[in-house]
């Protein structure tokens, strides 16, 4: 009897367990998980509350990646499980949950808020482009993620993955480190299994730089492949929509679907070349109905990549050496690899990016806000969002506050001719010439490109990540991001190893609209290493030799130890 006992409650606790942290497709791609759901094996019903269940029993307690769940996401997938029973799929997210960035507009009951309460009340009022191409594409919308409030554009001293009314999301590799931003919470919902995959967004790092510490695929497309119509602003020059996967064909698969293919109204770059851009002689080609056809396990074979190690030589040599080991597989996987630091090639920085994002997103945000109703900030002007902020600063600001804001709001955007206004805080440089100084910079990479007859550029994307400091903010060393930020150019991160238990990516870096190539050289690369490590949920991955000594306590005294006072 006694047994029987036992037994019952450890079969009971077993299935408890498993429900609350259930495991069974983790790992899963989309094809996959399309593959089961074909055989009748698999509901998108069943799919979707896997991962709330998951969500609901690792994420709120540890990671804090997902600030809000969808109500509307087992009908969604009822929907789309009808649908294919009646023989009528609508693209290859069909069924698939999926998360979108909570700067990401969805028409329905979720906020949008861009982390901060600023935007907190009425959801907005319609989908944002991407929103509809995903739905449009029978995926479920399972809930938005969280960022780096206002997509880490308030404050020089911010702290990554923080916003008000989200918190802190914490890397799934190590609860105490950072999970990198803007994006935070997109690469580290996508790496945890909590969706097959997710949706940021980026202007200079915030999707490859969380791909990089979360040890997923992340996708930053040229400005103009996806709409920014309906997504929380910082720059119409920089900034682009883009997903997260664990794999390069399931990044892809989520960039084929929402990709503006025809002009969207809501977002002059859809309608050609992007804005920034007029007068180099770009032209846009047609983009391909299906990013996944580039995948290629063989995708480095007679390739050739220029390397650049962008500040990596003075991080610590585990990372050095991970970066060394990475251009030793593409070699080996039979691209040509070319030295561009050893041949003395300079990249130009973009030297005007600061000021062309403080100056748009002054102008850019309070169009974002006439969207909105039933908020504070409905029809309101960064001037509110400052006094908004003040007025709040118990919940906003408890441990930085919005100097790029004041940066912002100070930028002379008035008159008859607005760019050619000198803005005083940059000597005198007007907002033209600073889209200029930008502009160099991709002339730049196009000229390593076709001097040295690239395919594409590799270099370290990120350092791995630290630990998550709210007193001292941000502890980045290096990062290869702005090759690609100021010029609107494409980058694909693709994870590249494991230094010491924490991940590590290299990005690969292109031209405008080369996301076909680059997909085909990192899917490659993913294929010859097979880099990528699964989340532990560690609390502290350093803890091993971390603990000290054992100390002995010394015996109390003996009854009698012949030892006496010491008398002066």
């Amino acid at each position: 009897m006694k047994r029987t006992v036992f037994v019952a409650a450890f079969a009971l606790l077993v299935a408890f367990s498993t429900h609350a942290q259930p495991t069974n497709h983790n790992e899963e791609t989309v094809a996959q998980f399309q593959a089961e759901m074909a055989a009748g094996k698999l509901t998108s019903v069943q799919l979707t509350q896997y991962y709330i269940d998951r969500i609901m029993a690792l994420d709120q307690n540890e990671v804090n990646s997902v600030i809000e769940l969808n109500p509307d996401a087992l009908d969604m997938a009822k929907n789309a499980d009808a649908m294919r029973a009646k023989g009528k799929l609508l693209g290859p997210l069909h069924g698939i949950p999926v998360l979108l960035k909570d700067n990401i507009d969805t028409g329905d009951k979720m906020q949008t808020s861009a982390g901060s309460f600023a935007l907190v009340g009425k959801p907005a009022l319609h989908d944002s482009t991407v929103a509809a191409k995903l739905r449009a594409g029978g995926a479920v919308i399972l809930g938005k993620t969280n960022l780096s409030e206002w997509a880490n554009f308030r404050s020089f001293f911010s702290t990554s993955g923080w916003s008000g009314r989200g918190g802190l999301t914490h890397n799934p590799y190590s609860l105490d480190r950072n999970a990198c931003g803007s994006s935070s919470g997109s690469a580290a919902a996508a790496s945890a299994n909590f969706a097959a995959v997710s949706i940021g967004s980026e202007t200079d790092g915030s999707i490859v730089c969380p791909a990089n510490v979360n040890s997923v695929v992340g996708i930053k497309p040229t400005v103009g492949v996806t709409s920014r119509a309906g997504v929380v602003p910082i720059s119409h020059v920089q900034d682009t929509i883009g997903p997260h996967g664990r794999t390069v064909a399931d990044a892809a698969a989520a960039l084929s679907v929402i990709a503006s293919r025809t002009p969207d109204k809501g977002d002059p770059a859809t309608s050609g070349v992007p804005l920034g851009w007029q007068g180099t002689g770009r032209t846009r080609p047609a983009l391909p109905a299906d990013y996944t056809a580039f995948v290629d396990p063989n995708g480095l074979r007679g390739a050739r990549v220029g390397s650049t190690r962008q500040g990596i030589d003075n991080a610590p040599p585990q990372v050095v050496a991970a970066f060394d080991a990475a251009l030793a597989a593409i070699q080996a996987a039979g691209a040509t690899v070319v030295d561009l630091d050893g041949a003395g090639f300079q990249f130009v920085p973009a030297n005007g990016e600061f000021l062309v994002l403080l100056y748009d997103f002054k102008i850019d945000v309070q169009k974002y806000f006439a969207t909105r109703v039933g908020v504070p900030m409905a029809n309101k002007t960064l001037a509110d969002a400052i006094v908004f902020n003040d007025a709040n600063a118990a919940t906003e600001m408890p441990y930085f506050f919005q100097e790029i804001f004041q940066f912002a709001q100070a930028m002379d955007t008035s008159g008859p001719d607005p760019g050619n206004n000198p803005q005083p805080i940059f000597g005198g440089l007007t907002y033209n010439q600073a889209l200029a100084l930008d502009h160099d910079a991709g002339v730049s990479l196009d000229t390593a490109l076709s001097q040295f007859n690239l395919d594409a550029i590799v270099a370290p994307t990120d350092s791995p990540g630290w630990t998550s400091d709210l007193i001292l903010s941000d502890h980045f060393l290096f990062a290869s991001s702005g090759l690609a930020g100021g010029p609107g150019y494409p980058i694909v991160q693709v994870p590249a190893a494991s230094v010491l238990g924490m991940p590590m990516g290299i990005s690969f870096l292109g031209t405008a609209f080369s996301e076909s190539t680059l997909i085909k050289l990192a899917s490659g690369f993913e294929a010859a290493t097979h880099a990528r490590i699964v989340p532990t949920f560690t609390g502290n991955i350093t803890t091993a030799n971390t603990n000290g000594t054992n100390l002995t306590p010394p015996p109390p005294p003996k009854k009698d130890s012949g030892l006496r006072p010491h008398r002066m």
